[in-house]
């Protein structure tokens, strides 16, 4: 295709097998990942049709969301567990798919161990039955969730049936101020234009302060592209993310990288390239950011007060505001950073990686989790715990009193049974706040990892920037 195009346009467009008419086309599909959850049954649903796997050295699969994050767990220590977990091993090799199974060293959360394991590879198409799959979008791949029954169709195909979204981009410029992250972008931006702003959209993020970011961090905002309402986020792939992959091991080698590279080096939009939205943030104008309410579009700085839905106009949204103020039981006008907390996690697909442990640890490092708080860090895979433990994290965070878990999804969405007890409020640094999300009746906060490890210390919802550099 000629012409100017964007970087989705350029994977899109090398991945349509057939034009199937109103606006709908048959993409290639490149990487399949699967999880205990949904590719257990996938896959179960494939041998009752009477098909076959029909790539299945192209799928990778992993335990991640039923597994119990207990020290000494095992296939039966999580009720689920015991049910999906040997279903997942069982199909997996029956059909010849690789997997990363509960002990094996490469086991994680798939959204972590995805990039980690040189799996997500940039100009790469990717799905998962999970809707947090956009997160590879950091590596400069269009991937996307997708639903229980496309998961098969992925299995037996190797096609899927998509319709072309618009094109947004939105621009992050300047520079980070102290204690604000990866997290606090995203979840600013959704809270500026709302869970709706992408919908129908793959958003390409971009600007400079995006280039300044690590890998892990570019992670992290397209984790929450699905919040925002996008079907896919995406950073263009630079020479941070040919670092980042070199030598991971199913990454290309040799002769194979030096032609990758040239390919890669190819992707990212047309200096000339149009979109159908643009949106241009200064992030100067970011502080650490935390919800007050039961959806990621609730999201105010540190130093604010629970808003007020009397001053919104809109009908619907202030009835919405009201009840969120409700269930999270809130009255309007509370200081944010005075909203006492009884549970942190850190963890999930959207910080759970090394940066994040390391970044949480600089702030619980010779400081003591606050009484009646408790506290867990549950890194995102077997890699990310090795490394921690190589360097100490887990001994900081012990010696501050926080509990150091095995990886898995754990209280994320509470599949596994970990989940916050009824009335509790919890500080978050997950990706959704959802009514119930983290168990019936649960009150969650979602933050930064820096922001949560401050409320552990605090014992309530904290301004980080007060507490770093000061002991």
């Amino acid at each position: 295709m000629n012409g100017s195009r964007t970087l989705f346009d350029k994977i899109w467009d090398r991945h349509v097998v057939a034009d199937l008419g109103q606006g709908l086309s048959l993409i290639y599909i490149d990487r399949h990942l699967l999880h205990d959850l949904s590719g257990a049954r996938a896959l179960e649903e494939v041998r009752e049709l009477g098909h076959a796997v029909r790539r299945p050295e192209l799928a990778f699969a992993t335990p991640d969301h039923t597994v119990s994050t207990a020290p000494g767990r095992g296939d039966a220590t999580s009720e689920r567990s015991a049910k999906y977990v040997p279903s997942l091993r069982h199909g997996c090799r029956r059909s010849g798919i690789r997997l990363f199974d509960i002990n094996d060293a490469s086991q994680g959360i798939v959204h972590v161990i995805g990039p980690e394991l040189g799996l997500s590879l940039p100009g790469t198409t990717l799905v998962c039955g999970d809707s947090h799959t956009c997160t590879h979008g950091g590596m400069g791949a269009l991937a996307w969730g997708i639903g229980s029954t496309e998961v098969a169709h992925v299995l037996a195909t190797q096609t899927i049936v998509q319709r072309r979204p618009k094109r947004m981009r939105v621009r992050y410029e300047g520079r980070l101020d102290a204690g604000v992250e990866a997290k606090d972008l995203i979840l600013y931006l959704i809270g500026k234009l709302g869970t709706a702003a992408g919908t129908s959209h793959a958003v390409e993020f971009a600007g400079s302060a995006i280039r300044a970011l690590p890998i892990e961090g570019r992670l992290t905002i397209c984790n929450l592209a699905i919040e925002f309402g996008a079907r896919t986020g995406m950073v263009a792939p630079d020479e941070r993310t040919f670092a980042y992959l070199a030598n991971r091991p199913f990454a290309p080698k040799r002769e194979m990288w030096d032609r990758a590279l040239g390919e890669w080096r190819q992707l990212p939009s047309d200096d000339d390239a149009t979109f159908d939205a643009e949106t241009v943030i200064d992030v100067a104008a970011i502080r650490p950011q935390v919800t007050w309410g039961t959806s990621p579009e609730y999201a105010i700085g540190i130093d604010e007060r629970v808003p007020d839905p009397a001053a919104v106009a809109d009908v619907g949204k202030r009835k919405a505001m009201e009840a969120a103020l409700a269930y999270m039981d809130l009255k309007p006008g509370t200081p944010v950073d005075q909203i006492a907390i009884d549970r942190v996690f850190i963890g999930s697909c959207t910080n759970s990686r090394l940066s994040d442990l390391r970044a949480a640890a600089e702030i619980a490092k010779g400081r003591k989790v606050a009484p009646g708080v408790t506290a867990w860090v549950v890194p995102g895979s077997q890699q990310v715990k090795k490394a921690a433990e190589a360097e100490g994290l887990d001994g900081i965070f012990r010696a501050a009193g926080f509990d150091w878990r095995e990886p898995g999804c754990s209280m994320c969405l509470a599949s596994n049974g970990e989940t916050v007890a009824p009335g509790q409020r919890c500080v978050s640094t997950s990706n959704r706040n959802f009514v119930g999300r983290q168990g019936p009746g649960s009150r969650t906060h979602l933050a930064s990892p820096t922001t949560a490890a401050a409320a552990a210390i605090a014992g309530h919802l904290a301004d980080v920037r007060k507490l770093s550099g000061s002991r």
